[in-house]
């Protein structure tokens, strides 16, 4: 879903998601640029209606949420915290975190595998653009060509991130971490 006060930004999203079709001056049948397959159903749209009524009640308990990690992960010297800027309103949908440069992307790996054997359903978070399959394929990148963008893409950690998740659970996600972290040193 989309949400905008640009009348442009809108009808090109309307065009994309509507196989490419102009919506002004021209026939149902042309196509003026790419588009795709991206129409809602109407029990899609309902939905998303509904949860719009919910969307400060859901954004004020993530923020809940990251608050609670970000607290009780910020005295860990080995990881590095994202944040917002101030001058921006983030809601967000998943909590990150990035291990210090001294470590590897098998130390990254080895604490993943470490988390989910606890139950910890955790994760890499985005491999670098330029190494996703589309672009490799396409514009012939190669590991290597990005260094830095590399080794931050190596060293990220996504946690378990929800509206409803509770301080008990982040306790227990921020202590099976340490014990991880400590595994490498």
């Amino acid at each position: 879903m989309i949400l905008t006060d640009n009348k442009e930004i809108a009808d090109l999203c309307r065009s994309m998601s509507n196989q490419g079709r102009a919506f002004e001056g021209s026939s149902w049948l042309e196509h003026v640029r790419l588009g795709y397959n991206y129409r809602m159903s109407d029990i899609e749209c309902v939905l998303g209606i509904e949860q719009l009524k919910r969307m400060q009640e859901l954004t004020k308990k993530r923020k809940l949420v990251f608050d609670l990690y970000t607290k009780k992960l910020k005295s860990i010297p080995q990881i590095t915290l994202l944040s917002a800027s101030k001058e921006c309103s983030a809601n967000w949908f998943v909590y990150v975190i990035q291990l210090a440069k001294r470590y590897t992307r098998a130390d990254r790996d080895s604490m993943l595998s470490f988390l989910k054997e606890k139950g910890i359903q955790c994760s890499t978070y985005f491999q670098t653009i330029h190494l996703q399959p589309f672009y490799r394929q396409s514009f012939g990148y190669k590991p290597g060509m990005f260094p830095i963008a590399e080794s931050v893409s190596d060293r990220t950690i996504s946690l378990p991130f929800f509206n409803n998740l509770k301080e008990k659970d982040i306790d227990i996600v921020v202590k099976t971490l340490k014990a991880a972290l400590e595994r490498i040193q």
